[in-house]
């Protein structure tokens, strides 16, 4: 036994003295991360190791060498591939290194084990031989794993040396996973290719992460976002733009993978290709800001620093006559000229930004070419901004304020009157999105809502419109919520607000009819200033009648329509309305059960039944409280 550990023990140092330092096994849980190490970093220790296989086998005695011979030559292919890969690696700034890593990692680990069956046969004496007995089965298993790293090699040369065009061929590394060799080869022609094999081999990756959530993993896991955000700054080619915005649209469908991008720095890019580029680019890139914009608050932040508002209100405004002279003042004419002006200045904007280097001689030249392009396309491009612009408001203040800044909010007002369809909701959905910021912040609703600013008026004109004349409950819906959401900016006098709102409390479709009922709310709770007097405008235009049957809907409805009659009783509890629509039972019937489900209304109940029990003629023995 002693003797056998003592062998053992001297086999290991053998090893260790053989092996040298930069291939020790012993070093390798010390070394520095793969991505601090440069590939010549990474490619040194094979070359040694298959120096030390050559070196130990050429030395075994001359009974072994026929054994060996196939070994040697072998590793001396691979050694000579490996030493190709370090020329090219110092030749080609732009290499693709991430297959190559990959595959130097596991030629490491099949030498390694060569290089341990090579010094078992050097083994001399009978005692050495019993614990080093080797079979032709090890040397077969050898044999294939240096046969396979040698064809991955050869695999990834022919990659390396085809000068970006793409090979589809499968190397053993990956002959499980197909999909991982086609990803490692669109990326090294992205890398190393000329402009159209780029644009060829991202629309392959956009159509990889068409297909499944995993080829999206991996396309980010293989570094597949920069080389498609760089496509970007290709200006001479919209097609390699296009294909970049479609695979990284395709990429990004959830919030990591969006992160991925910001991270990247991507969001700047993106911003300068959106403010100068052809109509298609601008159409594909509108599309991916969205999508960004949809899954991540972070992405939202990124693009209002960069000021993406811009470039998309500038597209929506391009085609669009503002009408400067009909504003009651001078003041207000003189203030839209210049917001005028500053529009069309826009694409100067660019050349302060490092993304746009030639910014002025690009824009001027996409200008002229919005002229040539169909009512389609230009049609496309507006759908896509307004998307886009919906995207970015939702829950964000930044842009919410930046679109209220420029003339945005008069834009989307004067699509809404004029377009059906696609362009008109996103438009809508738009205006929601920002007064529902606004409700939440005074500066803002008191900055852009005001009823006498032409941008708000125009605003509130089509929301009231939509109330009044369509019959389509998406059209509708946000049309009430938006005008609840600016119910704190309406003075006591805005009655015809009231009257759209409570005519809609009566519609046929349930959902539009809670909508009213929450809107109204807003009017009439205590937080409104002039809560007393909405309430009696609710009244006065037969605003009970609808909430009575509003009260025999669902839970929702049931609910939000007895929230709005507690605000009623407590603001015009003598109401003769609802003392003859008997709201106090209304109330007292539902109390038990709307407060078990909601504790927190508890209060508001009590108050509203207490007010009308006061008010209502007759007295009122007894009543039961909840």
């Amino acid at each position: 036994m002693k003797m056998k550990m003592k062998t053992e023990a001297k086999a290991k140092a053998t090893f260790a003295a053989v092996a040298n330092t930069p291939i020790s096994p012993g070093r390798v849980a010390v070394a520095p991360r793969e991505e601090e190490k440069t590939l010549q970093d990474e490619l040194s220790p094979p070359i040694l190791l298959a120096d030390q296989v050559i070196k130990h086998a050429n030395a075994v005695g001359p009974s072994k060498q026929e054994l060996f011979s196939d070994l040697v030559n072998q590793v001396d292919r691979l050694s000579h591939m490996l030493r190709a890969a370090v020329r090219l690696a110092i030749a080609t700034p732009s290499l693709y290194d991430r297959p190559l890593r990959r595959i130097v990692a596991d030629i490491t680990k099949n030498l390694e084990r060569t290089l341990t069956l090579v010094r078992k046969c050097k083994h001399t004496g009978v005692l050495r031989q019993m614990f080093s007995i080797t079979t032709s089965n090890d040397f077969r298993k050898v044999s294939n794993l240096l046969e396979s790293s040698t064809a991955d090699m050869k695999w990834l040369l022919s990659i390396f040396e085809s000068e970006g065009g793409t090979n589809l061929s499968l190397p053993p590394i990956a002959s499980n996973d197909p999909i991982l060799a086609w990803v490692w080869s669109y990326m090294s022609t992205m890398h190393m290719g000329q402009l159209k094999d780029r644009a060829d081999a991202a629309n392959e990756l956009a159509s990889l992460a068409r297909d499944n959530d995993r080829n999206k993993k991996m396309i980010v896991e293989e570094g597949g976002i920069l080389p498609l955000l760089k496509l970007f700054k290709e200006d001479a080619s919209p097609d390699a733009q296009i294909a970049a915005a479609t695979a990284l649209y395709n990429i990004a469908n959830d919030q990591e993978r969006v992160r991925s991008i910001v991270d990247a720095h991507g969001v700047p890019m993106i911003v300068g290709v959106l403010g100068d580029s052809p109509m298609k680019v601008q159409v594909e890139v509108a599309k991916l800001v969205s999508r960004m914009a949809e899954l991540d608050p972070i992405a939202q932040e990124e693009f209002a620093r960069e000021n993406v508002i811009r470039p998309l209100v500038s597209s929506l405004c391009a085609d669009l006559v503002f009408d400067v002279g009909n504003n009651h003042s001078g003041k207000k004419s003189i203030h839209s000229i210049v917001e005028l002006n500053k529009e069309l200045a826009y694409k100067n904007y660019g050349s302060n930004n490092s993304h746009s280097d030639s910014s002025s001689h690009g824009s001027s030249h996409y200008r002229k070419e919005r002229g040539m392009e169909t009512p389609e396309e230009l049609h496309n491009l507006n759908v896509c901004c307004a998307e886009a612009l919906w995207k970015l408001s939702k829950g964000n203040l930044s842009n919410s304020r930046k679109i209220t800044e420029t003339r945005g909010l008069l834009c989307l007002a004067k699509i809404i009157e004029k377009e059906k369809g696609d362009l008109q909701f996103n438009c809508l959905m738009a205006v929601k999105e920002i007064t529902l910021v606004a409700e939440d912040n005074v500066d803002l609703r008191r900055a852009a809502f005001k009823t006498n600013l032409p941008a708000a008026k125009a605003v509130l004109d089509q929301l009231l419109r939509l109330i009044q004349e369509e019959s389509h409950p998406a059209l509708q819906i946000p049309s009430i919520v938006s005008i609840g959401c600016l119910a704190r900016t309406f003075p006591a006098r805005e009655t015809r607000i009231i009257l759209p709102l409570v005519s809609q409390l009566g519609n046929r479709n349930v959902d539009v009819a809670t909508e009213a009922a929450i809107a109204l709310g807003k009017f009439v709770c205590p937080e409104n200033f002039n809560c007393s007097e909405h309430s009696k405008a609710v009244i006065e235009f037969g605003g009970v009648k609808h909430l009575m049957r509003l009260l025999r809907a669902g839970d929702r409805s049931q609910m939000q329509g007895l929230v709005l009659l507690c605000y009623l009783a407590l603001n015009a509890g003598n109401s003769k309305d609802l003392e003859q629509a008997r709201a106090l039972n209304a109330l007292e019937g539902a109390a038990r059960h709307v407060v078990t489900q909601h504790p927190g209304l508890k209060d508001l109940f009590m108050n509203a039944i207490h007010h009308l029990t006061l008010y209502q003629a007759g007295d009122h023995p007894h009543r039961q409280t909840f």
